[in-house]
């Protein structure tokens, strides 16, 4: 019996459905007996949704880091962002580091290690990604981040951290800021005793009140420079003695540095000084009922260059020195008009970074000192010519050693025949030595020729050396030790004078702004000459104001 043409097209349809389906239930069972199911597969969990079954993994195969551009976590943290991934400790815990990769170099991977998703590095060839490899896994990757920490993913290690500063000094100087400027004034105020004021041989003593006001400035630029420092004294005596020994000492400094570029600069310096002779000098009048004063002032310019690690500086400057006239115990003055002279000075310096911090340098000076009167008041022409060499190095060492230190030689020649010249070796420092958190070493050093108004006498070379040594008992509990000579020899008398002093000073700091002060110290003089040795013992207490 025939069916109709409709009945036997849908049986046909029915039938050929059910041969399919057994083609692939075969096919499943042979491909099942060949590759057996992973659980760790997750192609393989019928629970897993698509996208789940596409971002996850098996884990037997690691996912090495590529150059995906897939942000790592807490990427963006910084340094001192939040990192909820802790990563930060983990690799501070670690004991190896991984090594540090230049941004933008691909860096090879081991063998073992799996590009990407069902693609693994064969050791046979350079384990790097090419572009056929992450186009023909693309749909196993997620979506490219815009940039990655390096090319191959891996975070970079991060930086140490710094070590806190250390504690200001609760006992230092706060200053004052003027703008850009910062500004350290100070005041002592001293009294005490000295058993021999005039420094002359069985000299009566006498108590004294002194007051030495201060002025420490600095500027705060990015280029350029400014400093100044400004100290004074003035010193009163009682009972009153004959001559007067009070007197005022004050000297001051500024120095200016002019950055033009980043190798030339324009240094500049002026200076000035207050004082009086010694009360023992020769250059002292008779009859003198005060000691007169003199005031120095003047100024330097001078050009830099550096040249790689050479340095070479040419300088000149100019100075006045100004006398007023001697008060008699008569009632009468008298002029000093014949001591007034100008110096004019040339230099040149050059200088070789041998080490960093040690500098060695070699310097030459010119100079040329002329009086206002041709001759002085005993008929002796004064002007003279210097010049000096010196050879020195300054230091650096971290912050340990810091100043300069120079040897060299004087040679003074004066217009007068009479006069004989005036040689002799001369050094100059100026060191500040660290020895250790609480011990600081100062050592200083000056050497110079000084006018004479000693008929046939062509001048004095003056040379001082001192040391001082401050240790810290307790931060606010200072104390002091100074050891110092000098020479001075008079050219053209036959006449040399040995000076020596030690002292020994406390200081209690109270806070920043106040201090107490001690002081003990002794002086004496050695010379050729009879009669001029002395012996000086000097007691000092008083307060210091600072800001």
């Amino acid at each position: 019996m025939s069916r109709p043409r409709h009945v036997r097209a849908v049986a046909a349809s029915t039938l050929g459905f059910f041969m399919a389906a057994g083609v692939m239930l075969g096919s499943a069972s042979a491909v099942a007996q060949t590759a057996p199911t992973d659980p760790f597969n997750p192609q393989n969990d019928p629970k897993l949704s698509p996208f789940q079954k596409f971002r996850r993994q098996n884990p037997a195969t690691p996912l090495a880091p590529s150059p995906s551009f897939i942000r790592p976590p807490a990427s963006g943290a910084g340094k001192t962002g939040f990192d909820s991934t802790n990563a930060r400790n983990k690799r501070k815990a670690a004991k190896t580091k991984a090594p540090a990769t230049a941004p933008g170099v691909v860096m090879p991977l081991p063998a073992s290690t799996a590009i990407a998703p069902g693609i693994a590095a064969q050791p046979s060839t350079p384990n790097t990604v090419t572009v056929s490899d992450v186009a023909a896994n693309s749909s196993a990757q997620a979506p490219p981040a815009p940039f990655a920490p390096n090319a191959i993913g891996a975070l970079p290690t991060p930086p140490k951290k710094r070590k806190p500063k250390d504690e200001l000094d609760p006992y230092d100087p706060l200053g004052i800021r003027a703008g850009t400027m910062l500004l350290y004034p100070a005041v002592e105020v001293m009294g005490g005793y000295d058993t021999n004021p005039g420094r002359f041989s069985g000299g009566p003593g006498a108590s004294l009140l002194r007051v030495a006001p201060e002025l420490q400035a600095k500027s705060d630029w990015a280029t350029h420079e400014l400093k100044a420092d400004l100290r004074g004294s003035y010193t009163w005596y009682k009972p009153d003695q004959t001559p007067s020994l009070d007197r005022p000492d004050v000297t001051g400094t500024v120095n200016g540095r002019v950055d033009v570029t980043h190798q030339t600069r324009v240094d500049l310096e002026g200076r000035f000084h207050v004082g009086t002779d010694n009360p023992n000098s020769p250059n002292l009048q008779a009859g003198l009922a005060k000691l007169p004063i003199y005031t120095s002032y003047g100024g330097t310019v001078g050009l830099g260059h550096r040249f790689n690690r050479l340095d070479v500086e040419i300088k000149g400057g100019v100075d006045r020195t100004v006398y007023q006239s001697s008060s008699l115990v008569d009632g009468t003055t008298a002029s000093n008009q014949d001591r007034n002279y100008n110096q004019y000075a040339a230099g040149l310096r050059t200088g070789y970074e041998l080490l960093p911090g040690v500098k060695p340098f070699v310097e030459f000076d010119f100079d040329t000192r002329k009086h206002d009167l041709n001759a002085d008041f005993e008929g002796f022409q004064r002007d003279s010519k210097g010049k000096t060499g010196l050879v020195g190095t300054t230091f650096e060492l971290t912050r340990l050693l810091t100043g300069e230190i120079a040897l060299g030689y004087t040679v003074r020649d004066y217009e007068d025949p009479r006069l004989l010249q005036v040689k002799g070796l001369i050094g100059n420092a100026s060191l500040l030595w660290t020895a250790s958190a609480l011990t600081t070493v100062k050592f200083t050093a000056t050497s110079n020729v000084g006018e004479s108004t000693v008929p046939g006498v062509s001048g004095a070379l003056y040379r001082d050396a001192g040391i001082q040594v401050d240790h810290a008992f307790r931060r606010w509990l200072i104390g002091t030790l100074k050891f110092g000579a000098g020479l001075d020899d008079y050219i053209g008398l036959d006449r040399e004078d040995h000076r020596f002093y030690i002292g020994a000073g406390l200081t209690y700091k109270l806070n920043r702004f106040a201090q107490i002060k001690g002081e003990v110290r002794r002086e004496w003089l050695h010379s050729n000459v009879d009669g001029v040795d002395y012996t000086a013992n000097v007691f000092l207490i008083g307060m210091r104001l600072q800001h």
